[in-house]
């Protein structure tokens, strides 16, 4: 064995250690959670802390369920999160395609202005959100929850720059076959930016069922709450029930995560697209 294979496989080597210490970081705080759902109170308080419980409380999550209502809460986040990644894959794929392959006044300038509002953040803008929901009477239904939440610059931006990746022969011809603008988008476009329209129905999907501020503001009944509302509950004033918090999080983080591992071909296929061809 000469010495360029053995440095290579030295090198190898040493990349598998740093991945495989790198995952182990990156899942530790997982791990955590799940054993602290486990625990008692007084056992998730102790100095210094034990990463596997004393006793094992399987009844932390039928206290969750208790506690609030959690079935109510997961239903509602289940609606908005479908209203909301439908409407942006839907809205955004149509901005896309119009700023990627149409012609129109101020395009551009329009298209600026599109990216602008990604440096706008949206706590500047929660004033004047509520005012308007209010004056549509919205609030407190799943309108202010869905509507708003279905607009998004990041999301047309990166259907816009994967869409001017796309052959323009391929719309060309479709153009002179008689189809028009919408059967181009629908029968071309669309079929190959399934990579891409994963990812950012990814992206959306994470961000409304973690979404915890615009619910808590533009909500008020039990019936129109959501998970991140109801397991934020659990962490009062003076106190914090760390079982039943770590149990309503993992509860909450397991779909998740299991839809993830269902779409992450999807989303690496997508992520590297755009990285190779932006």
């Amino acid at each position: 064995m000469n010495t360029s294979t053995r440095s290579g496989k030295a090198s190898r080597l040493a990349v598998h250690v740093l991945l495989a210490a790198g995952a182990l970081l990156m899942i530790m705080p997982f791990l955590w959670m799940i054993s602290t759902s486990f625990k008692s109170f007084a056992d998730s308080m102790s100095i210094p802390p034990k990463w596997l419980p004393v006793e094992w409380h399987l009844d932390n999550y039928l206290r969750v369920i208790q506690t609030i209502d959690f079935g109510t809460y997961y239903l509602n986040t289940v609606i908005v999160t479908l209203g909301r990644t439908v409407g942006q894959l839907v809205l955004c794929s149509l901005a896309a395609y119009s700023f990627a392959s149409l012609r129109f006044p101020f395009k551009n300038a329009i298209f600026l202005a599109l990216l602008a509002v990604l440096m706008v953040p949206s706590q500047v803008v929660m004033i004047p959100s509520f005012v308007i929901m209010r004056e549509f009477n919205w609030l407190d239904t799943f309108y202010v929850l869905i509507v708003p939440g279905i607009f998004s610059a990041f999301g047309t931006f990166l259907l816009r720059q994967f869409f001017m990746t796309l052959p323009k022969d391929l719309e060309e011809a479709a153009k002179i076959d008689g189809c028009s603008y919408f059967r181009i988008y629908w029968n071309i476009y669309l079929p190959l930016s399934k990579a891409v329209l994963v990812s950012l129905a990814i992206f959306t999907i994470l961000a409304s069922w973690n979404d915890l501020l615009w619910p808590l503001i533009m909500t008020s009944s039990e019936d129109m709450r959501v998970l991140s509302i109801g397991i934020s509950s659990f962490q009062g004033q003076h106190s914090t029930d760390y079982p039943l918090l770590m149990a309503g999080a993992l509860m909450a983080t397991l779909p998740i995560i299991i839809l993830f591992i269902f779409l992450q071909r999807y989303f690496i296929e997508g992520i590297a697209m755009n990285g190779i061809k932006g």
